[in-house]
Order: structure tokens, then sequence, then C-alpha cells
């Protein structure tokens, strides 16, 4: 019953030995993976693999623009960034029933604030709201924009993927009674171990942001990796392991079920 909240399954490092990694997510337990679009051509991939693999659910989002233009332009990403953020609206709405959240969607501050993509923000938001979806929050450099925006929506199933922010935005997040995932850096993060500590099981989920942050130097993360989160939140919290594993299951299914 092990649950890797967060990946992209569609990028290349995964995506080229999908059948394999899918394979070793199985042997290790794990249940579900939520695999999230941050463009168009994501979307459709990432539509695509929760439609092939029995494990694979999919979330539907747009990351910020600035960011995924910058990505591309540094060679890091291959994606689409001048798209018609009202046509992807379109098309996530004709596909909600095949998608479990909006993701991953949100700010980020690293090169400044921006208007467009406090705009674009609000538009997934307002679309989250429309499909009663849950939604995944990236808030790199704009833990309390996010916030403040998110508060003043209807919104209750929030999850803050990868919080960075610092203790009194936790506690605020914490207060509100949303989300947050763990990624498999815990092992080895000071910052998402204290988070560990001031959050109840209740309000904790498990990623790897596959293929990113890795609990291991010499190997590209996976799904099978999220065991490695579940062991250090166990070891934390003093809690047997698969009374985590039985925790977080049930924060799935008021999550997303």
């Amino acid at each position: 019953m092990l649950l890797d909240v967060h990946s992209h399954l569609d990028y290349p490092e995964i995506l080229n030995k999908i059948d394999e990694i899918i394979t070793n997510a199985k042997k290790a337990g794990i249940t579900k993976i939520i695999t999230n679009g941050i463009d168009p051509i994501s979307n459709r991939k990432c539509l695509e693999i929760s439609e092939k693999y029995d494990i694979v659910e999919c979330g539907l989002g747009l990351y910020p623009r600035n960011a995924l233009k910058k990505d591309v332009e540094q060679g890091v990403l291959k994606a689409e960034y001048d798209f018609d953020i009202d046509e992807e609206i379109q098309f996530i709405i004709k596909n909600k029933d095949k998608i479990v959240a909006i993701s991953e969607v949100g700010l980020d501050f690293v090169d400044g604030e921006s208007k467009e993509q406090i705009n674009d923000f609000e538009k997934m938001i307002s679309l989250a709201e429309k499909l009663n979806k849950p939604i995944v929050i990236h808030s790199r450099k704009a833990e309390l924009k996010c916030v403040e925006i998110l508060e003043s929506s209807s919104i209750k199933k929030i999850m803050m993927h990868c919080f960075c922010g610092r203790k009194h935005i936790v506690k605020r997040i914490r207060d509100n009674g949303w989300y947050f995932s763990v990624p498999t850096t815990i092992v080895k993060a000071q910052q998402f171990q204290d988070l560990v500590r001031d959050v109840p099981i209740t309000q904790l989920f498990c990623e790897t942001d596959s293929p990113f942050l890795s609990p291991y130097q010499d190997k590209t993360n996976e799904p099978a990796f999220v065991v490695e989160s579940y062991k250090k939140i166990a070891e934390i919290k003093k809690m047997d392991f698969n009374e985590v594993v039985n925790n977080i299951y049930m924060n799935w299914q008021n999550m997303f079920e």
C-alpha cells in the first residue's frame, strides 16, 4: 500500500525504461503512483502513461511559464511554454474523469514575482474548484504568496509538494488542514525532517519527484525509492513502519478518493 504521490514519469530518464520502472515499483510494494503534467506536451504524455499502467494515476496541470521557459533555454527540459492557457484548461476539463488532481501548478519566484504567473495560478485554482479536484502546489520562493491565494479559494484538498517554506508558514498550512508531500531527500535534508516533526501523520504524504531528488547519490530517482520517505517518517515519528503506511493510505482516501 505504498504511494508515490508525485512523480514525472514522462521525463526521458524514466520514460526510456518505463516498463522496468513500473516493475520495480510493484516489487517494492507501490500500489499508486501519480504522474504529473506540467505543460501541454507533458499533460498528454502523462495521460497516456496512466492509461497504460494500472498503478499509475494522472494529475494534469501547468507549471509556471517563466520557469518552464528558463528550463527550456538552459537545456534542462523539453517543454512548451508559449501556450494558450484557456485552451489547455479546456483539454483538462475534457479529461476530468481520467485524473485525480490538478497538478502540478503554482508559483516560482526564483527570478522574481510575476503577474502572469499569478493570473495563471488563479485560473488553475478556479479550475480545481470547478472540477472539485484536489490541487498540488509548486511554491518555490513563493510560499507565502501561494498560501495567501489558496486561502482565498474554496478548495479544501490541497497538497504542498516538496515544501521548503519557513516554519511559521508550515504551521499556517498545518492549521489550515492541508497536506504536505515529503520527498525522498528527507533522508539527508534537515528541513524536511523538521517538517515531519511539526506536522501530524494525518497530513503527510510521500513522494519521489522522480527523476529528481534521489535519496541515493549515484542513482536516478524512481517511484520504488519512495520507501525511504516512509522509513524516515517512521523513525522521526517513532512509529511502526506499517502504521505509517496505513495512516498515509488513509490520507490518500481522504484526499484523492
